[in-house]
């Protein structure tokens, strides 16, 4: 397959909200800005994103993910990086199974962001069979970035609704990995008054964590930028911890920075004002 020498190469597997700031419209920009050539596969395109607004439109592209594949491997194109992100319920978790299959080999990180809860429900449209199709592409990852409700989803656990503690965290990662995860990142992390990330490294075989203060600004598609930074830290050589705290520094400092435009603005993070900083500076 080829690999230019001169750019990591990440094809990012989502759909794109033609308005509203999440999936492709974030993971596109942040990953390119990080200095990374990035591909899209969309797997839906919808009007708006699915925050706060009713009535948005949906274009399902199942259909086209197997020939977009099979074009691909024709071309000889192949990744250094496949990320996925929020994938339509039904086949489309197995055709894109099948689509890392065709266009990786054994040198392609594959990520997966299992992006369809929070807060202890599921996103619209989504339930208990497609938590387990999640899990079962989430085994082939070398990373992946579930919130908690989603991993406590993909283990066919209840979401422990009246709160947990930091046992309960390393718990959940820890049957995370027996389940067949390799190295993962617990994101939107909240116990003991502190926020953050709990992680496992495969390759260190150890948890980390990292916990700053919250600001309490909910905002639609922060995952989406955390995931998205994460994985450009690592395509540009730095350890699975070190990626996960700089990405965690930079959505905190985004959110800063759009919290006093959320009224007007209700739309996703603000990272076009923020996103000069990722940018590598000369011989990084």
């Amino acid at each position: 397959m080829y690999h230019t020498p001169i750019q990591k190469r990440v094809l990012t597997v989502e759909d794109i909200s033609c308005f509203g700031k999440c999936s492709t419209t974030v993971a596109l920009p942040i990953l390119s800005a990080m200095g990374h050539e990035t591909v899209i596969l969309p797997t839906a395109v919808l009007s708006t994103h699915t925050g706060g607004f009713t009535g948005y439109t949906v274009r399902d592209l199942t259909d086209d993910i197997r020939p977009i594949s099979e074009h691909w491997k024709k071309t000889g194109i192949g990744f250094d990086c496949i990320y996925t992100g929020y994938l339509c319920k039904g086949r489309q978790v197995s055709l894109v199974s099948e689509l890392i299959d065709r266009v990786s080999d054994e040198n392609t990180l594959l990520v997966v962001d299992p992006a369809m809860a929070d807060n202890g429900k599921f996103y619209w449209g989504f339930d208990a069979d497609h938590a387990a199709d999640m899990m079962k592409l989430s085994k082939k990852s070398a990373i992946a970035t579930p919130n908690v409700t989603e991993a406590c989803f993909m283990l066919g656990e209840e979401y422990p609704e009246n709160g947990y503690d930091r046992a309960y965290i390393d718990g959940l990662i820890e049957r995370l990995v027996k389940a067949g995860c390799r190295s993962l990142v617990l994101t939107s992390v909240h116990c003991g008054g502190e926020y953050g990330v709990v992680g496992y490294d495969a390759d260190e075989n150890r948890v980390f964590s990292y916990f700053h203060e919250r600001i309490d600004a909910p905002i639609h598609g922060t995952g989406d930028v955390f995931t998205s930074v994460m994985v450009g830290y690592v395509l540009s050589g730095k350890p699975l911890e070190e990626s996960a705290r700089l990405a965690a520094d930079y959505v905190r400092e985004t959110v800063r920075v759009t919290y006093p435009y959320l009224a007007e603005h209700p739309y996703g993070l603000l990272f076009e004002k923020t996103i000069g900083r990722l940018i590598p500076k000369d011989g990084e």
